[in-house]
C-alpha cells in the first residue's frame, strides 16, 4: 500500500475504490537535494507528502536570515498553509534537504477529493488541527524554554533529523544563531 494511503488510513478508513480515486489524483515526483519546490511570493498550489527524504519550509527575513519553520521527513506533510488555503502569495520556501520522493496533491484535486470522498475533509481537518497544536506548542516553547531546552526537545522529537540536517538549520529551527548554537552544543557536551 502506498505510504500516503497508510497515512490517511490512520485517521479514516478507505475502501479500495476510494484508494484508487486518491491515487488517480496525486502525482509522485523525485527531487534532488537543494531543489526548491515553492518560492516565497508564489501561490502554493500543492500539499506535499514525503514518501522518502527530507523537506523543510523556511522564510528569509529582510536581513537575509533564514528562519526554519518545519522539517518534514517520511510520512509527513508540508506546504505553505496560508498560501494554499487563501490562494494568495505566500512567504515560505519549501526546499528538498535530502533527495526525496514526494507526493503532490494539488489544491484543485484536493477539493475534488473532498466532493468525491467526504471523509477526506475530516482527515485534513484533523491534520490541520494537529498542525495548529504543534505550532502553538512550538510558539510557547520559544517564549518559555531556554535554547538548551528547545534543542533537547528537538533532539527527542526528531532523533533521526539531528544527524541528517545541517547544524545551521537546526540552530535556525530552535531560534538561535549558528555561532550561539556551536557554543551551546560544546557547553552541553562538557556537562
Amino acid at each position: 500500500m502506498a505510504l500516503i494511503l497508510q497515512n490517511i488510513d490512520k485517521i479514516v478508513s478507505l475502501s479500495d475504490r476510494e484508494k484508487e480515486t486518491i491515487l488517480s489524483k496525486i502525482e509522485i515526483k523525485h527531487y534532488k537535494a537543494k531543489t526548491v519546490l515553492l518560492n516565497a511570493g508564489d501561490i502554493c498550489k500543492h500539499s506535499y507528502f514525503v514518501n522518502s527524504g527530507i523537506l523543510r519550509s523556511f522564510n528569509i527575513n529582510d536581513n537575509i536570515v533564514e528562519h526554519v519553520l518545519q522539517f518534514a521527513c517520511e510520512g509527513w506533510w508540508i506546504g505553505d498553509m496560508y498560501s494554499l488555503i487563501t490562494q494568495k502569495p505566500g512567504n515560505l520556501y519549501v526546499e528538498v534537504n535530502e533527495d526525496a520522493e514526494v507526493v503532490l496533491l494539488s489544491k484543485e484535486n484536493q477539493e475534488e477529493l473532498f466532493q468525491e470522498i467526504p471523509k477526506l475533509e475530516r482527515f485534513f481537518r484533523i491534520l490541520t488541527e494537529n498542525s495548529l497544536v504543534a505550532n502553538q506548542e512550538r510558539l510557547m516553547d520559544n517564549l518559555s524554554l531556554s535554547a538548551e531546552e528547545r534543542f533537547e526537545k528537538f533532539c527527542s522529537k526528531y532523533p533521526t533529523l539531528i544527524q541528517k540536517v545541517p547544524q545551521k538549520q537546526v540552530a535556525s529551527y530552535i531560534g538561535v544563531t549558528p555561532e550561539f548554537f556551536s557554543k551551546m552544543k560544546a557547553k552541553m557536551l562538557r556537562k
